[in-house]
């Protein structure tokens, strides 16, 4: 079993993995999502991470079709204290239906609450920004939730660092709930703006982080042929990767991985998990098969496995994304 990491100032005990439950009612139905969900706590795991949005952007859906999964499957198998559980809030949803005021906050956690079919949320984070309202507006909300008893822990994810830090600063003068986790994009590939921006607050602030876009859309799996354009359903996405720096990247990711036993997806995890500042990565799958990736909790990479990683995707633009 791995061994758990504390999300930053919290009580709040996961494991190095975090269950994406974003294809959950998308590429994964109802039966797949249980038994994905089955096999990651066999494997000793407790961390799942989902959103109110997950997922609208499919056919006939509307949102909430994830949240409606994970809460069945807690109802049904009773695993719920077992599960340390993250939802999110303030993604369009529809055009209506989005944003981080006050009220609409409050609303969202209830219906989460519901959908999750559970009395309290281990972690909520704001999901994007939103500029049109105060992050004092925004703060209250997440405080009356902890003060209820229907949130233990807040985050933030996709805000800027200038708003990160004037919300660690509002909490702390005006005694509102404080952010104890982030969950910004980071990985082999897009490395530059977590690096620069986000793990020297992070490191700062004692702040927990959670990575989400952790193999890059499948990218990193290292399943994607350089001679052809990608093809399916994140084909576009992979696409922007497949350059020189992309190639040197998958090359180094095949080095390590024969040298390690291991697959290019594992390593690129690994390499993740290993980053002093990472509390855990975020990573999918849309059937239970795929979770070979969690061999990453125990893939231990020694200091010359991350030079050749670290070398192979170095970037030298500040704040580039590629």
């Amino acid at each position: 079993m791995a061994t758990k990491r504390k999300i930053g100032k919290s009580d709040l005990e996961v494991s190095p993995f975090v269950l994406g439950g974003n294809v959950f009612g998308w590429t994964a139905d109802e039966k797949a999502s249980f038994e994905i969900l089955d096999a990651y706590l066999e494997a000793g795991l407790n961390f799942i991470d989902t959103a109110n949005v997950y997922s609208a952007w499919a056919p006939g859906n509307k949102g909430g079709e994830s949240e409606t999964i994970i809460g069945k499957w807690l109802k049904q198998s009773g695993n719920r204290n077992k599960i340390v559980l993250a939802t999110k809030v303030g993604a369009e949803v529809s055009p209506d239906n989005k944003g981080l005021k006050k009220d609409y906050i409050i609303k969202q956690a209830e219906e989460s609450l519901r959908r999750l079919q559970t009395d309290h949320i281990d972690l909520y984070f704001n999901h994007f920004d939103d500029l049109s309202t105060p992050v004092e507006e925004t703060l209250e909300a997440f405080t009356q939730l902890v003060k209820e008893g229907k949130v233990c822990y807040i985050g933030a994810s996709n805000v800027s660092k200038e708003r990160i830090i004037e919300s660690l600063d509002k909490s702390a003068k005006n005694g509102y709930a404080e952010y104890v986790c982030l969950q910004p994009e980071y990985n082999l590939y897009n490395r530059s703006r977590y690096e620069l921006e986000y793990e020297p607050i992070a490191e700062k602030y004692n702040l927990g982080v959670v990575s989400y876009y952790s193999l890059a859309s499948g990218f990193l799996t290292g399943k994607y042929d350089f001679g052809k354009q990608a093809e399916g359903q994140r084909s576009s996405a992979v696409n922007l990767f497949m350059n020189d720096r992309g190639k040197m990247i998958i090359e180094s990711l095949l080095q390590v991985a024969k040298e390690t036993n291991a697959t290019p997806a594992q390593v690129a995890l690994a390499w993740l998990i290993a980053r002093p500042s990472i509390t855990a990565p975020i990573a999918s799958v849309s059937k239970a098969s795929q979770l070979d990736i969690l061999k990453a909790v125990d893939l231990k990479l020694d200091n010359a496995s991350i030079e050749k990683l670290n070398n192979a995707s170095k970037y030298t633009k500040p704040f580039s994304l590629c």
